[in-house]
């Protein structure tokens, strides 16, 4: 363990960005919030996002206050924009169930909307510094090469890799070691570059010392955008923040050549609650 958790933790200590849900004194819900942010979105977008939300919603009771539209308008181009519905209705729990506080226990995290098994380890070990297994996407490369040999991890979360987890998870300072691991996968051990004469840990490595066996696992997903209903429900959403009210139906036509494809696209966003039908061919942001 000695041999893992030094290096990671001195290199950490050298290396680690300065991002404002990491500083001292940041509060929990800066922490959640930074936590929704960062699922499949890169640091460099959320940053001025995140910013703007804090500014605007510095508390669960300020986002909760407010209608689930604009927490949509807010989130702008991140992408993925259910989280910041599901972002607003765990506001919205916070504030009915706890009393405006971002919980600290781990079972009560996991019962707010949208928050699952990373994200409540992650809330529970970086706002509260408790001791859980924090796995997301970096982690579980780093693992996967360092302890297993392998160039990336399975799909899914596997009880092996959970059961790594708790072996490698240090008696103290647990929180340090998951953030300063996760930091490693970001800014090191990444997907498709690996930094390897900049690790740590290169010489423990177990994917390095096999000479970097090319992954011959299940074909992994491509984050193909352009042209997808993704892109399109992107330009619908996109028609409807720069907009301060409802619009017609006409304005949401000229954001995409192909109406079948626009139509559907429309379909989804409002079978997601992202969007409203308010009138005959009308349509805004969730009130």
């Amino acid at each position: 363990m000695n041999a893992l958790l030094e290096p990671v933790l001195d290199w950490y200590e050298a290396n680690a960005r300065d991002l404002p849900w990491r500083r001292p004194g940041a509060s929990a819900w800066s922490v959640m919030v930074s936590e929704f942010m960062l699922q499949q979105t890169p640091v460099a977008r959320v940053l001025p996002v995140f910013d703007q939300w804090m500014a605007r919603w510095p508390t669960p009771e300020a986002l909760a206050a407010e209608a689930p539209g604009e927490a949509v308008r807010t989130w702008g181009r991140l992408g993925y924009p259910r989280r910041a519905l599901r972002l607003h209705a765990a506001a919205q729990a916070i504030v009915e169930h706890h009393g405006g506080v971002v919980p600290d226990d781990i079972d009560a995290l996991r019962a707010l909307p949208g928050v699952g098994d990373y994200t409540s380890a992650a809330i529970a070990s970086f706002a509260y510094q408790q001791s859980h297994v924090v796995l997301d996407t970096n982690v579980r490369r780093v693992f996967a090469r360092v302890a297993g040999g392998t160039a990336y991890p399975a799909s899914a979360v596997s009880a092996v890799e959970r059961r790594l987890g708790e072996t490698l998870k240090p008696l103290e300072r647990a929180d340090r070691w998951a953030i300063a691991v996760m930091e490693l996968g970001a800014l090191v051990c990444t997907s498709t570059s690996p930094d390897c004469p900049r690790c740590p840990v290169r010489d423990i490595c177990r994917w390095r010392a096999l000479d970097y066996p090319a992954y011959d696992g299940p074909p992994r997903r491509g984050q193909t955008y352009a042209g997808t209903d993704r892109q399109v429900r992107g330009k619908l959403l996109a028609a409807l923040r720069d907009h301060e009210g409802p619009v017609t139906i006409d304005v949401l036509d000229a954001t995409w050549h192909e109406a079948a494809q626009r139509m559907r696209a429309l379909d989804s966003l409002v079978a997601d609650g992202l969007v409203e039908l308010v009138g005959d061919d009308l349509y805004g942001l969730p009130t």
